[in-house]
């Protein structure tokens, strides 16, 4: 059981920082605003983000 936690602790981390990676590199039209909360969305909920923000900015 603690491994499937670290598993899910590790995808998490990777997906907030593919998030925010993204957002400030990637996203030259977006807003600074708009790249703060995302960034914030990535930190506090980051594989919920990271699937609302592929779906929503990615394609």
């Amino acid at each position: 059981m603690q491994l499937w936690g670290t598993i899910v602790g590790i995808v998490a981390v990777i997906c907030a920082v593919w998030v925010i990676y993204d957002v400030w590199t990637k996203q030259k039209k977006m807003k600074d605003l708009e790249k703060i909360v995302w960034t914030v969305a990535a930190i506090v909920l980051s594989i919920l983000t990271a699937i609302v923000y592929y779906f929503v900015k990615k394609k």
